[in-house]
């Protein structure tokens, strides 16, 4: 099964993600985590990956097509994947369908309010970097690590302007990718505020596999 997810930041793709690998029995792949790859391996392309991140610019089409295409090359996606953060543009889709067809594309549904209260509710501990949440992982001392005492704080990322803003352009983005799936019979809607346990069951039978 040869996959797309599409969602916005907090909609939980990742999350969702990870228990996609263990149902379909294929790969995650991440364009964040091969661009990361791609940085370690100091390779010329990860090199010029590192200039355009360290810049605050986002990777070129023409670097994360080659990126995305080598991995997809790969023996373990033979048999499927499930693609994240990439294709980002219709450039890129188009690249896509060049060199592999995909089979669904799964576009994970929630609205802003429940984005915001998601992410802006996050804490992360400055001295480990373990994750909390004010509603849903609540620590045992307010403002305080559970695990090494440490003082919690917001990401510059998770400040509710911040957020409004990564949404303000995952739209200006994504709307028109939704939309060309959509046209093609490849997309499916997947309601994303609920249970991790109801979106997997919306999930499975998307793919007919319940």
């Amino acid at each position: 099964m040869k996959l797309i997810f599409l969602g916005s930041p907090g909609a939980g793709k990742g999350t969702i993600a990870a228990k996609g690998v263990e149902i379909c029995k294929v790969p995650h792949i991440s364009t964040g985590a091969l661009f990361r790859s791609a940085i370690t391996a100091m390779s010329p392309l990860g090199c010029q990956v590192k200039a355009l991140i360290e810049a605050g610019r986002l990777v070129d089409d023409e670097t994360a097509i080659f990126l995305v295409k080598e991995r997809l090359a790969q023996e373990d996606t033979q048999s499927g994947y499930i693609l994240d953060g990439f294709p980002r543009t219709i450039f890129q889709a188009e690249a896509l369908a060049q060199f592999s067809a995909v089979d669904k594309v799964v576009n994970f549904d929630i609205p802003d309010a429940v984005v915001l209260e998601r992410l802006s509710g996050r804490r992360v501990c400055r001295k480990c970097g373990a994750n909390f949440h004010i509603i849903f992982n609540k620590p045992k001392q307010e403002q305080h690590c559970d695990v090494c005492g440490g003082e919690l704080f917001i990401r510059k990322d998770d400040q509710e302007e911040a957020i409004r803003e990564r949404l303000e352009v995952y739209r200006e983005q994504t709307i028109p990718l939704i939309e060309y799936y959509r046209k093609q019979g490849l997309l499916v809607d997947i309601d994303a505020q609920g249970s991790v346990d109801s979106v997997v069951a919306s999930f499975k039978q998307a793919l007919g596999m319940q």
